[in-house]
């Protein structure tokens, strides 16, 4: 294995906040107007305390924290950036990962649009972690995951293959797609901007959120933000969280910056590490001290091992 889980699995969601975080011209903006992982941190939270998929408790921690998404233009993105948890948690088999991913979208409004855009998403992070991900085969193999659809996103994503191949510059590809603020130009430029820099994080990143063409300076600074966030995602999936530049990590931990709900930084690579314990099934033994007890008298925390095999897939 080229990563380790808990590298693919840091670096998709450190990825999605620093390309949320970056402004235009590559500085980190850690209080970013437009709070893109709200909903992912609940998602994680609830994948960690329950082990499985939990649509009500996903449901009941929105509203304890008063969150109600509607798909509307400015929203979806966030709801893509939601399912990113569902996204990881089952990663390893297709089917589930397609079932797991229509269900926590029936917490938000039926959007065609969101649906597939979260699937073509979904789909890239999943080949990425397996290490099946081949650029060639990526798009039509997204497609073929999609399914059948009366959207414009599987149109949207074979002109991105067709410019790639064709060697096209970002330039030309923001002339292509930047046209109308739409959730499936979002999605076609940051799938872009991922395969044509695949193995520098810093680069694509860097590429999402550039608005200098000057055919679309009317882009929105949240439009730039929902692209860098989708390619950090995809790219940090990718390459890990070696992949992403050490300087911008040492940035945000020495600032000790507030990360989407998250009072810092560090909490949420602490909260990653966590998710990924609960996902490769970790016995927490601290947290389920009690059932180690005979009679009264606690039993020594020692690790614990498995004979081959035993461990098997969900």
């Amino acid at each position: 294995m080229r990563y380790t889980p808990v590298s693919r699995f840091r670096g998709t969601l450190l990825g999605a906040f620093l390309g949320g975080s970056l402004a235009s011209g590559g500085k980190i903006q850690s209080q970013s107007c437009l709070d893109l992982g709200r909903m992912a941190i609940l998602g994680t939270e609830s994948l960690i305390a329950l082990g499985k998929l939990d649509i009500d408790d996903w449901i009941a921690r929105q509203q304890q924290k008063s969150l109600h998404l509607a798909a509307t233009d400015d929203i979806s993105i966030e709801i893509i950036i939601a399912t990113l948890p569902v996204a990881l948690f089952f990663h390893e088999n297709p089917i589930k990962l397609r079932q797991n991913l229509l269900r926590v979208l029936k917490i938000w409004e039926d959007d065609p649009v969101v649906r597939d855009g979260t699937l073509a998403v979904g789909y890239a992070i999943s080949l990425a972690l397996t290490e099946k991900l081949n650029p060639l085969t990526l798009i039509p193999q997204t497609i073929s995951f999609i399914g059948e659809t009366t959207t414009s996103i599987p149109e949207k994503l074979l002109t991105v293959q067709n410019l790639l191949e064709k060697g096209a510059g970002l330039s030309r590809v923001q002339v292509e797609f930047a046209r109308e603020k739409k959730l499936s130009n979002t999605i076609a430029i940051a799938i872009y901007c991922f395969l044509s820099t695949l193995e520098d994080f810093r680069l694509a990143v860097l590429r999402a959120t550039h608005n200098g063409n000057s055919q679309v300076q009317d882009a929105t600074s949240q439009s730039s933000q929902a692209t860098g966030a989708i390619t950090g995602a995809l790219s940090g999936a990718y390459n890990g969280m070696g992949g992403i530049p050490v300087n911008w990590q040492v940035l945000l931990l020495q600032k000790n910056s507030p990360a989407w709900e998250l009072s810092s930084f560090s909490e949420m690579l602490e909260l990653t590490d966590a998710f990924v314990a609960v996902w490769s099934g970790v016995y927490n033994l601290a947290l389920n001290s009690r059932e180690l007890t005979d009679e009264g008298c606690k039993v020594d925390l020692l690790s614990v091992y498995a004979a081959p095999r035993v461990i098997r897939a969900r």
